[in-house]
This record gives C-alpha cells, sequence and structure tokens, in this order.
C-alpha cells in the first residue's frame, strides 16, 4: 500500500478549495517539459471525473514530442494569449501550479500568478519551494509531480474512477523525468505505480515510442554531428560537455524538443559522471541555456547552484548563463575543476 503524502487536514483542505471552486487553473513552468505536461493533464482528469472543468495554461511552447499527449490542443499558452490568459488568472477561485517551486520559474506570468486573489495550490518535487500558497505539497523525493499526482489522486481513493485519460499523461510524465525510468526511480512504490496505471489500459511500449522514436531527421543528423564533432571529454574528470551554437541550430532546422536526451548520451562512455549541454537562445543573445545529468551519487543540482544559476535533482539539473559561448565553456571548465575531487572518487 502506498504511504501517505498528505495529513488529513490537508486532504480536507484539498477537497474543499476543489468543492467550493467555479474557477480552475492549472499552470507550470516555462519550456514544459513532460512532467509538467503530464502532471497538469492527469490532475485536470482527475477534476473532471469530480465535475470540475479546469483551464490549462502554460507559459510558452512545449516540444512537438509531446503533442500526441490527449486533450494539448485545449492548452493555452501565455506567449500567445497573454489577454485572455491575465484575465483567467485574475478571476480563477484556485490555481494549481504543477511542477515548479518558484514563480520566476513561470517566466513572465509571474507578476499575474502571483498579484491573483485566487487561492494557490503548489504540487511539486522541487526542492526549496517558494510560493504563497494555501496548500503546499512538495516532496522532492519522488520521482516527478506526476508521480505525486497519482498518490494523491490514490490517498483521495480516486483512483478507481479515473481512465486511460488520467493514466497516460500520469505516465509519460513519470517515465520522462526519470529518463525511461534509468535514474531516480528504485522506490519500489514507483513500479507498484505503473503496475496500477497499467490496468487503465495504457500502452507503455507505445508511449515510449511516442516520446523517445518520435523526432525528425534532423533530429538525428544533428544527435550525430553533437557526437562527433562538438563533444569534449574530460577524460581526467569524468565529465564532458557539449555546445550548440545558433548557426549550428539552422544548420539541423532545429525545433523545440530536438535538444532533448543529448545530455544523456555521453553518460554511456565507462566511467563518466558528469554530462553538461550548453545551447544558445534561439532569439536572445548572451543567453545560454544549461543542462545536466550525472550519474549515482554525484549531485549535479549542486553543479547547477554554484555555477549556473540553476537547480534541480541530484542526476538531473538545469540553469542559464547570461554571456557568450566561449565564456560559457570557460565557467564548465571551472565547474569540472571545482569538483575535481568528487568527480574522481
Amino acid at each position: 500500500m502506498l504511504k501517505n503524502i498528505m495529513t488529513e487536514s490537508e486532504c480536507s483542505l484539498l477537497r474543499s478549495l476543489i468543492s467550493n471552486a467555479g474557477t480552475i487553473v492549472l499552470c507550470c513552468h516555462q519550456n514544459p517539459d513532460g512532467d509538467a505536461l503530464g502532471s497538469c493533464l492527469g490532475w485536470s482528469e482527475y477534476l473532471q471525473t469530480l465535475g470540475k472543468d479546469a483551464v490549462i495554461i502554460v507559459p510558452d511552447q512545449f516540444p512537438d514530442y509531446l503533442r500526441w499527449l490527449p486533450n494539448t490542443e485545449k492548452i493555452i499558452r501565455y506567449d500567445k494569449h497573454q489577454e485572455r490568459a491575465d484575465l483567467l488568472l485574475k478571476t480563477a477561485d484556485v490555481i494549481f501550479c504543477l511542477d515548479f517551486n518558484t514563480a520566476a520559474r513561470t517566466d513572465k506570468m509571474a507578476d499575474t500568478l502571483l498579484a491573483t486573489q485566487a487561492k494557490r495550490v503548489l504540487i511539486d518535487h522541487h526542492l526549496g519551494p517558494d510560493m504563497p500558497t494555501v496548500l503546499t505539497v512538495s516532496h522532492p523525493e519522488a520521482s516527478s509531480t506526476s508521480e505525486l499526482v497519482f498518490r494523491i489522486v490514490w490517498q483521495l481513493e480516486a483512483f478507481e474512477q479515473q481512465t486511460k485519460m488520467f493514466a497516460v499523461p500520469v505516465y509519460c510524465g513519470m517515465m520522462t523525468d526519470t529518463g525511461g525510468f534509468t535514474y531516480n526511480s528504485s522506490d519500489p512504490d514507483i513500479f507498484f505505480i505503473i503496475s496500477q496505471l497499467l490496468t487503465k489500459g495504457i500502452n507503455k511500449d507505445k508511449i515510449y515510442r511516442n516520446v523517445y522514436h518520435n523526432y525528425s531527421e534532423n533530429r538525428l543528423r544533428l544527435t550525430g554531428y553533437v557526437m562527433l564533432e562538438k563533444l569534449v571529454v574530460d577524460a581526467a574528470r569524468h565529465a564532458s560537455y557539449f555546445t550548440l551554437s545558433r548557426k549550428d541550430l539552422r544548420r539541423f532546422n532545429f525545433v523545440k524538443g530536438d535538444a532533448e536526451g543529448l545530455v544523456n548520451m555521453p553518460l554511456q562512455i565507462k566511467g563518466l559522471k558528469l554530462s553538461v549541454s550548453l545551447r544558445e537562445d534561439t532569439e536572445k543573445d548572451n543567453l545560454i541555456w544549461v543542462s545536466l545529468r550525472s550519474v549515482d551519487d554525484f549531485p549535479c543540482n549542486k553543479v547547477a547552484e554554484q555555477f549556473f544559476n540553476g537547480g534541480g535533482h541530484l542526476n538531473a539539473s538545469g540553469g542559464r548563463l547570461y554571456c557568450s559561448m566561449d565564456e560559457a565553456v570557460k565557467v564548465v571548465q571551472q565547474a569540472f575543476l571545482h569538483f575535481e575531487g568528487m568527480l574522481k572518487l
């Protein structure tokens, strides 16, 4: 049996908030990933079973490889429909904040999100929640926010009423935030949850293919180019990095999501502990997006915090630098030197 993640008073408060709400909005972080969308879509389905319609607002574009998820066509993008989104946020009774720990991660939505009179509920698995809420369900030890959505629905004894429309996005969110269950996924409860989701008729193999075998020819060629031409391996420190410039992205007709997962690939090298990717923003000068992945107990989140204005989880983190690519490479090299002792362990 799954352990409870909320107290009885928290469960009572959550039920009351939902029951009394006329307008409900769900939102997630900038650059939505599988867990952000999966948790929002899954929670929306749960609310539907209670007779509650919810609107999902995301800050900006999500990757093409997630468009197959059910009901993504109903999602409102803040960057495309700001006036409508602002009105919904301002007039909502309850706003569920999923998969982010601070309003800043919603980018341009942040001011409206903090100014609204709506009651805010945070459901998240990132460290250091920093949001004014009436209820915060924060469990950094969880594999994903989608896992937390499942656990809440399970604890509220509402899983039996859920359908495949709930199970598919929740499974997808859990799968993508663990790299196909290859990291942060050793808790036996995770596989109990998977077994329950399978009872709803989901095809987990197809979900995997939809996400990881659904790229364009350009993405495949970009992968080969990065591994052959751009990957720099610091064998002495068991670490690697690669860069993607705007010129590189244009060459391979980059679309959002094409770089997803590339940072994991160098970790296939025997003995490698840390992989870092540096990608130039396609529009803003001197903005470098940083992704970090690690194995075992090496804390890439500490590297992200100390060197890349970011953070995240033990084995999967991100950040950003406001500088040129050449300067960003120097920061990576400094980070490798700083953590040399731990990388060599």
